[in-house]
Formats: C-alpha cells, sequence, structure tokens
C-alpha cells in the first residue's frame, strides 16, 4: 500500500461524505517519543542482538596478534646468541614447532620479518574498501540487515580458508578478503542497532555497543589459548560467525529509518507498531503517518480539504526511494566540512587504538594477559564515558580523551623498555588505549549524528575506512619498536584532539533523513539572528 493509499484508507473518511480526515505527518524521532518509547523492552533486544557482530569483528580482527606472534625459541647447540639472525640455520628449532604462528611456518625471520607488519596492513586495507562497498550497499538496495548478513557469512567462509593457506602470499590475499568482509561488519551492526532508538538514549546505547567489541577480544585471547596452532585458531574464531547468521539474524528486523527513506512506508510504519507493542504503549493512532523531516518542514503539513480532484493528485506522496552517495555528502559544504573532521579524527583515533593492541608483542610480557588486560581497560572507558555523555557533550569528551590517551603514550615513550620501567611503560599503554577506547566508539556515535539517513552509512563508511587507514599504519609503526611507537601515538592522539574542536555539537540534535531537512535545521539559528 502507497501513502496515498493510507492517506485516503477506508477507516479515515469522516462520517456523512467523501473527504478524508486530516493526516498528521510526524518524523521518525517524534514518533519514537510519543507513540512508540524512546528505548523499551523492543530496542533493548534488538540492540544486544545486533551489537554481538561486534564481538565478531573483534575476534576477526584481533586474531592476528596471536596467529602472527613470534613463538619461544631454543637452541639446538652449545653455541647460542640473543637473535635468531645470528645464528647458523640448524643450530636453533622453534620450541612448539613451526606450525604455532605464521612467522614460524612461513619463515617470516630477520629480513623478511617486515611481512607481519605487511599482511597486518594488508588486512586493514581490505577493511577500508570493504567499509566503502558495504556502507555504500547498506545505503541502498540491500539494507542495513541484508549487508550484515552478506558480511557474517563472508567472515566465516574466509576465515575458515585462511587456515589452509599453503604459503605466505595465500595466506596475505585471504586476509586482505577477511578485512574487506570484517570491515563493513560493526559498521552495519552500529547503524542497525541505534536507528530505531529514540534521540534521549541514542547515544548512551550506541556507546554501550563497543562492549562487545572488547568482549570479542578477551575471547580471541582465551581462544588462541586453548588453540595453539595458527590454522586451528583462525578455523575455531571463524565458528562464531556461522552461530551468529543461524542464530541471532533471523531474529532481527531491518532499519525502519531505511525503509521510510527507501520508501517502504507501511514496513516502516509495521516496525513501528511492533516496538510500540512490544514496550507497553498503545497502538499508534490512524491519524498518524511517518514522513521525512523535509516533508514535516513543509508548511502543507497537514492533507485537507481535499476534493475529488485534489485526491487524485495525492499520488505524488508515494514514496520514491531516496538514494545517496559520497558524492552527495561531498557537494554539500555543511557535510563535507563534517566528513573531513570526522575522517580526520577517526584516523588517528585508530592509529593508536589499534597500534596500542598491536604493539602488545613488543612490551615482553605474556601476551595472552596483556591483550586481555588491554580489552578489560576498555571496558571502564565505555561505562564512563557513557555516563558523561548527555552531560558534558560530544565535543569535549572527544577531545578530552584523545589528549588524555596523547598524553600518557607521550609518557610512555619516555620509559626504557627494561626492568621496573617495562611494566611503567605497560601501564602507561594500558591508560592510553582506556582514553583512545572512549574516543573510538564516541566518534561511531559523533559520526553517525553528523549526517542524516540517506547517506549515513555511506559516510560512516568513509570515516571506517579512514579508521582503516589508521590500522595499515599502525602495525608499520609497531615494529620500530623501542619508544618511537609511544612517541607517534602521542603525537596522534594530540593532533586528532583538535580536529574535534572543530566539529559541532551534536547533543539533543535530531537524526535528520534528508540533506534538505539538515540543511534547513542549520540554517534556522542563522535565520534567527
Amino acid at each position: 500500500m502507497s501513502e496515498a493509499s493510507a492517506l485516503l484508507s477506508s477507516n479515515d473518511v469522516e462520517d456523512g461524505n467523501n473527504y478524508p480526515k486530516p493526516k498528521k505527518k510526524i518524523t521518525m524521532d517524534e514518533m519514537l517519543e510519543k507513540y512508540c518509547g524512546d528505548f523499551g523492552w523492543w530496542q533493548l533486544r534488538h540492540l544486544v542482538l545486533t551489537s554481538l557482530a561486534w564481538m565478531l569483528e573483534g575476534i576477526h580482527t584481533m586474531v592476528m596478534i596471536f596467529a602472527d606472534r613470534e613463538p619461544v625459541w631454543c637452541c639446538s647447540t652449545s653455541h647460542c646468541g640473543s637473535s635468531l639472525c645470528d645464528l647458523e640455520p640448524g643450530s636453533w628449532e622453534w620450541s612448539g614447532g613451526t606450525g604455532s604462528s605464521t612467522m614460524s611456518e612461513f619463515g617470516l625471520i630477520c629480513g623478511d620479518k617486515f611481512k607481519v607488519g605487511l599482511v597486518q596492513s594488508i588486512f586493514f586495507a581490505g577493511c577500508m574498501i570493504g567499509a566503502g562497498v558495504v556502507g555504500h550497499l547498506s545505503d541502498s538496495k540491500l539494507g542495513r540487515k541484508g549487508s550484515l548478513a552478506m558480511v557474517c557469512i563472508l567472515n566465516a567462509i574466509f576465515g575458515i580458508l585462511t587456515a589452509f593457506s599453503s604459503n605466505y602470499w595465500t595466506y596475505a590475499l585471504l586476509r586482505f578478503l577477511s578485512g574487506f568482509s570484517a570491515g563493513g561488519t560493526g559498521l552495519c551492526a552500529f547503524v542497525l542497532g541505534t536507528e530505531p532508538i529514540g534521540q534521549s538514549w541514542r547515544g548512551v546505547a550506541g556507546m554501550s555497543t563497543f562492549y562487545f567489541f572488547s568482549i570479542g577480544i578477551a575471547t580471541v585471547s582465551a581462544i588462541a589459548y586453548f588453540f595453539q596452532s595458527w590454522r586451528s585458531l583462525y578455523i575455531a574464531s571463524s565458528i562464531p560467525s556461522l552461530i551468529f547468521v543461524i542464530s541471532v539474524l533471523p531474529f532481527l528486523h531491518e532499519s525502519p529509518r531505511w525503509c521510510l527513506v527507501r520508501g517502504k512506508v507501511d514496513e516502516a510504519m509495521k516496525i513501528m507498531q511492533k516496538i510500540a507493542t512490544s514496550n507497553g504503549k498503545q497502538r499508534i493512532p490512524n491519524g498518524v503517518v511517518l514522513a521525512l523531516d523535509s516533508e514535516v518542514n513543509d508548511d502543507n503539513n497537514n492533507i485537507t480539504d481535499l476534493t475529488p480532484t485534489s485526491i487524485a493528485m495525492l499520488e505524488p506522496y508515494t514514496k520514491e526511494a531516496l538514494n545517496g552517495s559520497i558524492l552527495d555528502v561531498l557537494r554539500f559544504p555543511i557535510t563535507r566540512i563534517r566528513l573531513i573532521l570526522a575522517a580526520g579524527s577517526n584516523f588517528f583515533c585508530s592509529v593508536v587504538y589499534y597500534g596500542l593492541s598491536l604493539n602488545a608483542v613488543n612490551l615482553g610480557t605474556n601476551l595472552y594477559l596483556n591483550v586481555a588486560l588491554n580489552a578489560i581497560a576498555e571496558m571502564p572507558a565505555y561505562f564512563l564515558t557513557a555516563l558523561v555523555l548527555d552531560r558534558l557533550g560530544r565535543k569535549p569528551l572527544g577531545v578530552g580523551t584523545m589528549w588524555f590517551s596523547g598524553i600518557f603514550c607521550l609518557a610512555g615513550s619516555l620509559m626504557k623498555g627494561e626492568g621496573a620501567w617495562k611494566v611503567v611503560r605497560m601501564v602507561c599503554g594500558v591508560l592510553g588505549i582506556f582514553g583512545m577506547a572512549g574516543t573510538y566508539n564516541l566518534l561511531f556515535v559523533y559520526s553517525m549524528e553528523l549526517f542524516p539517513t540517506v547517506v549515513r552509512n555511506a559516510a560512516l563508511g568513509c570515516a571506517t575506512q579512514a579508521i582503516h587507514m589508521g590500522a595499515i599504519l599502525a602495525p608499520i609503526i609497531v615494529v620500530l619498536g623501542g619508544g618511537i611507537p609511544f612517541l607517534v601515538f602521542g603525537i596522534c592522539g594530540i593532533a586528532g584532539g583538535f580536529l574535534v574542536l572543530y566539529l559541532p555539537e551534536t547533543l539533543n540534535r535530531p537524526l535528520y533523513d534528508t540533506m534538505e531537512g539538515l540543511q534547513e535545521a542549520e540554517a534556522k539559528p542563522a535565520m534567527v539572528a
């Protein structure tokens, strides 16, 4: 049924004449606030189920820390040195055998050690490309749910195939493909989970999704502890994606905002009615219709005084799918500037976040424990940022967390990697990742609120591409070793904070549907002035 049909439903015709009752058009945020509930049981269940996909992304991303690690080695002769490169072939061996990691099996030592960082960068290059492609597909015909289903299936397939790599370059290719699918997983899950949530709860709910990413990192640390072979590790870490596709995806709904923008008004209304019913609200009145913000802003909000002639003219109200792309974001100055600033701040955040995570191999402490501690350190950051998000606002919190992390990274660069100083440097790294974890999920919420629905996933996809560009650089910085990584991470944290300073505050602002709606809303203060 088109909107025109809905407007002229026989149930809505006034008694004694053939003229329909007026229809009130309202935005998605207004309907959630007045009739469905900003955040009830339906949204909570939907958010938890979709956020499980973040756990999958954490697993597929951080599995490289263990699969590509340098195993323990020992001398097989009495003449032993401190470096493998100083020893004769056959005078040493890997303690756990050659199959414990890709480094030992593919001989990525001495002159070929750079290939460890290279394959990790290749993975993030796949993430960067995948985020852009999946972001576009999610905004267009596939939708949020369809795109999420696609990337989760690909995650499982490519992850299992990686375990059967016969050589380094096959391994690198399959890691690229894994990155392609993993790059869009969290993006789709985040937008699908938060779009049906009302304005008053959207920030806190969005921040809570990243708990699952940290749980995924801690989970892969536990999986790696029990599956010491890198091949069995990749198979074991791919199974959760299969479980998600089979047991979780069937219970997810498509985003009603995407349905509305794509012209599927009836489907959007059905989902909104399910939300209202599950949240214990009364049925949405027949006289209320969902509409895009650009339509609601029109002076002809109520359709009244209809004659047979004007009824025939109602057909243009039948919704046509609105399409948006990254070109539309760049075409408008307001979104173009926002995209540049959001991409830049996400880039610097990523360099620090992934750099500190991967730098665990350089700290000389227990790898499994260190990765788990980093994951646990992120959770208080999520809680504290969510606690003050709606009090301080997005901008002050973003600047503060980035500078907090940057300061501790700079402090870590001054510490020696020996004795007690090694522990102090590890503490600086944990505090650095604590601050940047708060920034990482804050920027997702912030970036989502900066752009309208019609281009939201395309813009978020571009910001996610910037995240993966930073992640591509991070392994290369980590390979440098010593205090240099901490110095670079500190500079990036400070620089990112300065970029966030120039972004507009989005606290208590609605999620706009169209570019026109955003422009009209931003123009109002200037008109009043």
